[in-house]
């Protein structure tokens, strides 16, 4: 397979995977559990799955200050951060909205590397960030569902995950993984958030036992903590690969994916407004264009 096939071909199953999280993670919330427990639990089965995957492979944990730094930003930047406001938020709005927000990624990701001076100025690219920015406004505006539930106040939270994963992008795009392959970067971030979440979820009152009255919400927390692990390991690997305007790509396909999936694991149905907003957003996403793949970072 072609380079530029390989890079689309991991992209459309990071969208099919990440669209799948939505609705399972939303089914994880409804036991209550507070965010930073279900991200430790989260991160413990990231731990195991890449972990198993790199023992299987020879590799190891790589402890030089580098790749150490490494885990650490990706660790807030791509978890703790995005996980605890995407918990809190899912757990109110509805699956398809967080997936349509989550378009909102590959416009993030190109304002800053724009900004960073890694990508350029582009008439069309700013048109693709203001029907982004249109989308979300119709999103909240009465009429999409949203504003009628009285939900409206946690959109800005559910945009603070797809700003922070916009910036782990660039992140990854501009220093690479430390030496280290995806998988094995993934796990040392996902170990690193462990341990980073557990003081967290202890202190907060938020730590439970998954097995105390393991159900259904546990299910998903499983199911999709271990597609989460391995998309990230994949969107790790293609942003360091080929840029990370065309990394954050995947969330065009996230968007899509996510609202089916919401209407076939949960039977939601968007409002007339909202699939007026996903449109917008959609096609916003499609004026990002990547920056072509930049092939001295191929890992």
């Amino acid at each position: 397979m072609s380079g530029r096939r390989l890079d689309l071909a991991v992209l459309v199953l990071l969208g099919l995977g990440w669209g799948f999280t939505q609705p399972t993670g939303k089914m994880a919330t409804a036991t209550g559990h507070g965010p930073f427990g279900l991200i430790f639990w989260q991160l413990v089965i990231c731990v195991l799955v890449l972990g198993a995957i790199t023992r299987l492979r020879g590799r190891g944990l790589m402890l030089t200050r580098p790749a150490l730094t490494f885990a650490v930003v990706v660790a807030v930047l791509g978890t703790l951060v995005p996980n605890a406001t995407f918990y809190i938020s899912v757990a109110r709005l509805p699956s398809a909205v967080m997936s349509i927000l989550i378009s909102t990624i590959p416009m993030m990701a190109f304002g800053i590397a724009m900004l960073l001076g890694a990508d350029r100025f582009s008439l069309r690219r700013v048109a693709g960030l203001g029907l982004g920015l249109a989308g979300v406004v119709l999103l909240a505006a009465p009429g999409a569902g949203v504003w009628a539930a009285g939900l409206v106040a946690f959109l800005p939270l559910a945009l603070v995950g797809p700003l922070f994963y916009a910036m782990e992008s660039n992140y990854v795009a501009r220093v690479g993984m430390a030496g280290m392959d995806a998988v094995q970067a993934m796990f040392m971030a996902s170990l690193v958030g462990m341990v980073l979440c557990l003081p967290l979820a202890l202190a907060s009152g938020q730590m439970f036992n998954p097995l105390a009255d393991f159900g259904r919400p546990e299910l998903a927390l499983i199911a999709s903590s271990v597609v989460h692990g391995l998309c990230y390991a994949g969107y790790v690997w293609l942003a360091a690969r080929a840029g990370a305007v065309f990394a954050a790509q995947c969330s065009y396909l996230v968007t899509g994916a996510g609202v089916l999936w919401a209407v076939v694991l949960l039977g939601e149905q968007l409002q007339p407004q909202a699939l007026v907003s996903l449109v917008l957003m959609l096609a916003g996403v499609a004026l990002v264009k990547p920056r072509e793949a930049v092939r001295a970072n191929a890992v």
